[in-house]
């Protein structure tokens, strides 16, 4: 695996030294901008207005805006003055249960594994979360952006989700969830009925369940095109008939799921 990120862990006066790599890739189809006429595919160019010039990679700069139009510029080496421990230590803050942490906080998975003579402080650190449960409270800068982060267990390995500081996640308020109770009566009956709708759907989390769907039919198109074979529209479905009534709705769904849980138990034995 590419390493992106090179440093070490800070734990308490121990400096495990490590490599960071991405642990999540995204698989998207993407699409290449053609000349409608010819279909030959278009080239983004670098253009100055002022100079009316194309311009190189290797002549352009980093500037920060700070007023409308007016620039100051930033180098690599002003970037590697920042006096900021995490630009090369990922320092442990505290050491956390996994469940106090809300999802929402979460961003971007890495493995982190050894960096030269870290193999023994590594295993050390990891060893001593697995027996404690608890997972580590950090911060790291990567690509000019200091993350909260967070380092666990995943199998036998170290690694490290990038998070969204407190100031970055939006408040729910406007949102006005609040004040919905206040205007809307449920029954005893409708909370009972949708429990036991999401007792007839759980099952074990199994991550070879879930396929991206949108994306294989999209390649069979695609390969269809290439093979020269008409696109045939997909068959609608029957309509399914109109339950207006809550209640009825949960009902059904409770019946249909427990049908679908029969039909799955049979294709087991």
């Amino acid at each position: 695996m590419q390493t992106i990120w090179k440093g070490s862990i800070s734990f308490g006066l121990l400096n495990v030294p490590v490599r960071m790599s991405v642990a999540t890739a995204r698989e998207n189809i993407r699409f290449r901008t053609l000349h409608k006429e010819c279909h030959t595919p278009l080239t983004q160019k670098r253009v100055c207005p002022n100079c009316n010039q194309e311009v190189e990679y290797e002549n352009t700069v980093r500037g920060y805006e700070y007023e409308d139009n007016k620039f100051v510029i930033i180098s690599d080496e002003d970037l590697e003055s920042i006096p900021v421990r995490s630009t090369k230590t990922i320092e442990i803050v505290d050491f956390i249960k996994l469940e106090e942490v809300d999802p929402i906080y979460y961003d971007k998975t890495y493995y982190l594994r050894p960096g030269d003579g870290g193999e023994k402080p590594y295993l050390i650190l990891r060893d001593a979360m697995h027996k404690t449960g608890r997972v580590a409270m950090a911060k790291v800068t990567i690509r000019q952006k200091e993350h909260l982060a967070l380092i666990r267990i995943i199998d036998n390995a170290l690694a490290i989700e990038t998070m969204f500081f407190p100031n970055e996640v939006r408040s729910m308020e406007e949102l006005g969830i609040d004040k919905l109770e206040t205007n809307i009566q449920i029954r005893s009956e409708e909370n009972e009925m949708a429990i036991k709708l999401v007792e007839n759907l759980t099952a074990e989390f199994n991550p070879q369940k879930y396929t991206d769907d949108y994306r294989e039919e999209l390649l069979k198109m695609i390969r269809n095109k290439i093979d020269g074979e008409e696109i045939k529209e997909v068959a609608t479905s029957e309509p399914r008939p109109q339950v207006l009534d809550l209640m009825e709705k949960l009902r059904a769904s409770v019946e249909a799921t427990k049908k679908e849980e029969k039909v799955a138990k049979r294709k087991t034995i």
